[in-house]
């Protein structure tokens, strides 16, 4: 079986990221795949120090991406990129982790643009020979567009999140199966 893995980067309690990534995901399960949801604010990951191996739970982080054969990348928009959260993570993945991987993009921004974030993330993945697919999602305004399972009236009857905005919804259900699609491909 095709495994997806999604990795949230904010460490917002009540994140439009990792609820956008959750619809993804969510998408590419029905379409048949195993998922796997790493919350990078639910984890132990120190500031990555080049002169240390492993630190906190980088050594099992690695090893699910790695395992993955399509991830899906989330960040929140700070300063017109992504977050440091993410950031840090990135830091302690290389090729070993992402190389034949087929990688999705997704961006939420609270009012500004999410253009140079998703640029950022497209030439980092690049970087460690990640195979980023065509389609990505930029989400502007995300706040009052997803309802996370947070909110007290959110969304689905089994309390998944969901994206209010019909098209935004579609694309990032597309995202989560066009990486599936590629995953599969790239394994053949």
């Amino acid at each position: 079986m095709t495994r997806i893995a999604a990795v949230s980067g904010s460490r917002s309690a009540d994140s439009t990221t990792r609820a956008a990534l959750r619809v993804a995901l969510r998408a590419a399960a029905d379409a048949g795949a195993e998922t796997d949801l790493i919350d990078l604010g639910a984890v132990d990951l120190p500031l990555y120090h080049p002169d240390e191996d492993a630190q906190g739970d980088s050594e099992a982080l690695k090893r699910r991406v790695r395992e993955a054969d399509g991830v899906l990348a989330g960040t929140p928009v700070y300063r017109g990129s992504y977050s440091s959260t993410f950031k840090n993570f990135h830091d302690f993945c290389g090729s070993d982790e992402y190389a034949n991987t087929a990688v999705g993009l997704l961006a939420t921004a609270g009012g500004g643009s999410y253009g140079g974030t998703l640029e950022h993330l497209r030439s980092t993945f690049r970087n460690v020979h990640a195979w980023t697919v065509p389609h990505e999602v930029g989400i502007q305004g995300a706040s009052s567009k997803i309802e996370t399972s947070g909110a007290t009236d959110a969304a689905t009857p089994d309390g998944e999140p969901r994206i209010t905005d019909e098209d935004l919804r579609r694309r990032t259900e597309r995202l989560g199966r066009v990486v599936l699609e590629h995953a599969e491909r790239m394994r053949e």
